[in-house]
């Protein structure tokens, strides 16, 4: 994957958080993992990838991240059914993003929303994830990116 792919991630996950009352996000170094256990937290947004960039992009996060997103973002009920809704916004924001910036050709599903660490997510074996560290507040959350080189 080149560098300017994951930048455009990167730049996302800035951007998302510069909507937040407390914008200071900080991003680790991308690193590449292997597909046999894919990177989850308590709750996953993924986000299906199609056209000529075929894969999947996620975003898994702590409850207690999105629960201070949350609150962060002006509201007040940090119910279950929010944390759900908001990691699948966060995903599919990102997801946005990246299509402005890559363009119609560029498509994304509709954003999955799976609870706790997912026995639901099969990357294909055969390629590698980026996993982009997130830490907000001092929570840490993951973006991972597993798309098929052009």
């Amino acid at each position: 994957m080149l560098e300017d792919t994951l930048q455009v991630f990167i730049d996302g996950i800035k951007n998302y958080f510069a909507h937040t009352n407390d914008p200071e996000v900080k991003i680790g170094t991308p690193y590449l993992v292997d597909n046999n256990s894919p990177e989850a937290s308590d709750y996953t947004g993924i986000i299906g990838i199609s056209g000529p960039n075929k894969g999947c992009v996620y975003f898994t996060s702590p409850k207690i991240l999105l629960k201070h997103l949350l609150l962060s973002i002006g509201e007040s009920e940090t119910h279950e059914e929010n944390m759900i809704d908001l990691v699948g916004e966060v995903a599919n924001t990102l997801s946005g993003y990246a299509r402005r910036s890559f363009g119609k050709n560029f498509m994304i599903s509709v954003p999955v929303v799976i609870e706790g660490v997912p026995s639901a997510i099969h990357l294909p074996r055969q390629l590698r994830s980026y996993v982009i560290p997130v830490t907000w507040k001092s929570y840490n959350a993951s973006v991972v990116i597993c798309l098929q080189p052009d």
